[in-house]
């Protein structure tokens, strides 16, 4: 009896997402709970606060909405016909990415957050399967942010040279690659004996503190991708302020010419009888100006949310085994779900810029009713 009453003291309840002094300690004949006399019941665990509650709910609500919302995704590129090109398979490489980072990695992380002490209960093997699927799922989905980038880069500074054949190529080189070097990263610490995931003795399970693998590991799967999207995003603001620098130079009055103008919604025509050339001018943002201005606003968005998500995950993971110190419990998880929401938003944001996915969104919906 005292064995068993000593098993069930050393389980504790902890709080998820919480600190050390919001966890309820247990006695020594048990865990107990509170009752109207204010005696105690051996064996007999608190139940969760209100706070607890609504911080799983809410994770909870963020898992599923993860998942259905890529899931949709991915149901309406396969759907539509003329969703089977790119820039639409980098879309449906970041989609994957995610789906599997809702199916399997939040769900057991967030099993981990509520076990006691925040304990790994599930076995040697599931963590290790769960940690190399963490890994590559969330590199992948890092690095597909990053080729949805560089593709937006290429389309508005080489639309001329960067043809539809082209970026074929280019869209199936970037997903081949990503996919790669995510299974290399994740599967490294398996194949090498780059550090271990599971700790029997203090039932941990997290990725290899080995601070060769964490400098490597946290290079590749975040700190090179993002170099690579800031560079991009440069780029592509020079770009844009070049354009529209020169685009305004060009729209100012001609001197010593007669003009006609004929006024028109979105355009405005100028003939010149100094020369025998007709010239045509938009008054307002022509066609493509419009697509590159959006792409340009959804690639910043979609960077800035990539980089605000991802960010002190990562600083964490790198400061860490480097300087044998960490950040407490509460911000180690407030950090990783900050990351793992990053997968919610990035469908939110290459779809919210894009007119056609919302209309295969209704017509999908209407079909169906």
């Amino acid at each position: 009896m005292e064995t068993a009453n000593l098993t069930v003291a050393a389980t504790g309840v902890a709080l998820p997402l919480g600190s050390e002094a919001c966890s309820i300690s247990p006695s020594p004949g048990g865990v107990i709970g509170p009752t109207p006399g204010g005696a105690v019941l051996p064996g007999r665990e608190p139940p969760f606060s209100v706070f607890t509650v609504l911080v799983v709910t809410l994770l909870v609500l963020l898992i599923v909405a993860t998942f259905l919302w890529n899931l949709l995704v991915l149901v309406t590129i396969l759907r539509v016909r003329a969703f089977h090109r790119v820039p639409h398979n980098l879309v449906a490489s970041t989609a994957v990415s995610d789906v599997l980072v809702a199916a399997l990695v939040m769900p057991l992380s967030l099993v981990s957050e509520l076990s006691a002490g925040r304990r790994w209960l599930l076995g040697r093997s599931l963590c290790h399967v769960w940690i190399s699927f963490d890994v590559l799922c969330c590199t992948a989905s890092i690095w597909n942010v990053a080729a949805i980038a560089l593709d937006r880069y290429w389309t508005i500074t080489r639309h001329l040279q960067y043809t539809l054949r082209t970026r074929r190529r280019a869209s199936a080189l970037m997903i081949a690659l990503t996919w790669a070097l995510a299974a290399l990263i994740a599967l490294a610490p398996l194949l090498f004996g780059w550090g271990e995931a599971y700790d029997a003795r203090r039932q941990r399970c997290q990725v290899s503190q080995e601070p060769s693998y964490a400098v490597i590991s946290t290079c590749g799967a975040f700190y090179l991708p993002l170099g690579v999207v800031l560079f991009v995003y440069w780029k592509i603001y020079k770009a844009a302020k070049f354009r529209f620098g020169r685009r305004r130079r060009a729209v100012l009055p001609l001197p010593a010419t007669v003009q006609v103008k004929e006024a028109l919604p979105e355009a405005e025509m100028v003939f010149t009888t100094r020369r025998p050339v007709v010239a045509f001018q938009m008054s307002g943002d022509s066609w493509r100006e419009q697509k590159e201005k959006r792409a340009a606003v959804m690639v910043g968005i979609l960077i800035g949310v990539f980089v605000l998500c991802w960010t002190p995950f990562f600083l964490a993971e790198l400061i860490g085994p480097l300087c044998a110190c960490s950040p407490s419990p509460i911000w180690k998880s407030i950090f990783l779900w900050l990351g793992y929401s990053n997968s919610f938003f990035n469908p939110l944001i290459y779809t919210a810029f894009n007119k056609n996915y919302n209309n295969a969104f209704k017509s999908l919906f209407s079909k169906q009713r």
